[in-house]
């Protein structure tokens, strides 16, 4: 397996599962309704909010791994349009996986030389990093998701 594919895989897994954790985005939304999502415990992000966080990064980075420039903020970072409907969940749940996957695809595909490289300006550091700094984000969030979804599902009073 080359540098490439086990870092792409490494990243699948944390969204589509056969990592050390055993826990994985795909798996722990499959059964979080709408309601749930959307639901506060106390100030802690929603689960949907989160979703939408661990995607922004994802959307645009893979953006970056097309060719385009850097269009982010942190300051958006979470700033999550209103979910109305269990149809707009289940399709920002869908375009995280979607995105998830043709991020990976585009690991696959990254010349090997690129790596080291400055990824877009010198105070991100190298691709390597940024990279590898997307999948540890992704499964911090994660661990958030897990712990949200286990206080909405054990707390008789949401």
């Amino acid at each position: 397996m080359t540098l490439n594919q086990q870092i792409a895989q490494h990243f699948r897994s944390v969204h589509s599962g056969g990592n050390w954790t055993a826990v994985n985005l795909k798996n722990m939304l499959a059964d979080v309704s709408l309601q749930e999502a959307t639901t506060p415990v106390k100030d802690l992000n929603t689960i949907a909010v989160l979703v939408f966080h661990i995607n922004y990064y994802v959307s645009a980075v893979l953006k970056v791994l097309q060719g385009s420039p850097l269009q982010a903020g942190d300051q958006f970072s979470f700033d999550l349009p209103h979910i109305a409907t269990e149809q707009e969940w289940q399709a920002l749940i869908s375009k995280a996986l979607s995105e998830a996957e043709e991020f990976a695809t585009n690991i696959e595909q990254l010349p090997e030389e690129r790596w080291m490289e400055v990824f877009t300006d010198e105070k991100y550091g190298n691709y390597y990093r940024n990279i590898h700094g997307i999948i540890e984000h992704t499964h911090y969030h994660l661990g958030q998701i897990v712990l949200i979804k286990k206080l909405l599902r054990n707390t008789p009073d949401k």
